[in-house]
């Protein structure tokens, strides 16, 4: 160890990461002090890696941390993230950030502050390429002075700010292509709960635990669009078609429109949803190239409405993963199954069910037919704990159906997952 170059060891004290790591292990020798001091890139105070952070006192960890970055020439990726820590006082919070801001490529904060501070003040217009805060507030947002050119990913969790500022935040990060909005609390001066946002760089964007009447979202290079646990009125995607993956997880949404976006769709992931199936599938009717289809738990306005597997077949000629899982009906017994399709390139198959049933077995072997090509069939339950003697002899009866009905597939791969 004696003879690796001092940089080098300021690499490995930086993959440890953890300060109170690189401080124990900085105390080797003369060299790794050195290496502390002036070739440490990354720096984190995380109670996740060490618990007793929580016991010292606010004033004490304050100290703590000033004395460890006040040590350090040059760090690059910055992590505060301490749970259960009381508010940190303004003063220290601004010394580490101008400290640091000539050099800093990403900032992780998350402990509160009092009074509140304007991080992006202190940050606009230097090297921050990504910028994760939470539990913070955010005001007066002004593109022209607090602009961040090199900014790619951006997170925002727990934050109050509003929608103009927001939508201005957008604006000034012009490099941006990563954007998670965790549980905000979005200040409103309209009645009307709208957010506008409108980025031409973004790629990818997270949006969770939102409630708002309307969400426009005009980003013509965005490839991925993740909602989950949200309550929106109407949500609209202004594109060009370059969105490649759909994911909706428990959201209540009255209309939902992506536009020319879905022509390009790889992968659609919906959960927990209420849908039309004729305006979801006409929506994503023209995704030509989709790969990857998941209907999982799914409610219809319509109680007489099925998904028409035929349909999806005929439309998505490239799929090759489909996973499904709704109530079956008595009314229905071939859901979805009417017609002589074939799913020609489906490899993998994932079915469910939220009450067992001989239907279930008989939709499982109807789909296992239409399958010419598949490899793997993994089967989704839900199993009480406390189970009845009918309920055990129910899924007796289906695990039976299963291995009988798949001595006919040798070839294929089965899998179950009982919760």
């Amino acid at each position: 160890m004696e003879y690796l170059p001092v940089e080098v060891v300021g690499n490995i004290l930086s993959r440890l990461g953890a300060a109170r790591d690189i401080v124990i292990a900085s105390a080797t020798c003369r060299k790794w002090q050195e290496a502390w001091r002036n070739h440490l890139h990354t720096l984190t105070f995380n109670s996740s890696d060490w618990p007793f952070y929580h016991e010292f006192s606010t004033d004490r960890l304050e100290i703590l941390i000033t004395q460890t970055i006040f040590q350090t020439r040059g760090l690059q990726c910055l992590s505060i993230i301490l749970d259960d820590v009381d508010e940190f006082a303004a003063a220290p919070v601004v010394a580490w950030l101008m400290f640091t801001r000539e050099t800093l490529r990403q900032l992780h904060y998350n402990v509160r502050t009092t009074p509140s501070i304007n991080i992006l003040e202190k940050c606009g217009r230097q090297k921050l390429e990504v910028l994760s805060l939470a539990h913070n507030i955010l005001t007066g947002v002004e593109p022209i002075y607090q602009r961040f050119p090199r900014l790619r990913s951006l997170s925002l969790s727990y934050v109050s700010i509003s929608a103009l500022d927001l939508s201005l935040l957008l604006t000034a990060c012009s490099k941006i292509e990563v954007l998670n909005l965790i549980s905000l609390d979005i200040i409103m001066s309209d009645p009307q709960a709208t957010m506008e946002l409108s980025s031409n760089s973004l790629k990818d964007i997270y949006v969770e635990a939102i409630s708002l009447d309307k969400f426009m979202l005009e980003a013509d290079s965005l490839e991925k669009l993740h909602l989950k646990d949200c309550t929106l009125e109407v949500f609209e995607l202004v594109g060009k078609g370059m969105l490649r993956l759909l994911k909706i997880d428990d959201v209540s949404v009255i209309h939902l429109d992506i536009g020319e976006s879905a022509e390009n769709l790889e992968i659609v992931d919906v959960s927990n949803f209420t849908i039309t199936w004729a305006k979801f599938h006409n929506m994503i009717s023209r995704s030509s190239r989709l790969r990857q289809l998941r209907l999982w738990d799914i409610l219809f306005d319509d109680e007489d409405e099925v998904v028409e597997i035929e349909t999806i077949s005929s439309c998505f000629p490239l799929l090759s993963h489909l996973s499904l899982s709704f109530d079956l009906r008595e009314a229905t017994v071939q859901y979805g199954l009417q017609g002589s399709f074939v799913l020609e390139n489906v490899n993998v198959l994932e079915l469910g069910w939220t009450v067992i049933s001989d239907l279930f077995s008989m939709w499982v072997s109807g789909l296992l037919e239409r399958c010419p090509h598949l490899r793997k069939l993994v089967i989704h339950g839900v199993v009480s704990e406390t189970k009845t003697h009918e309920e055990c002899n129910m899924l007796a009866n289906f695990t039976s159906s299963i291995v009988r009905l798949m001595r006919k597939y040798l070839h294929v791969e089965v899998q179950f997952e009982y919760e």
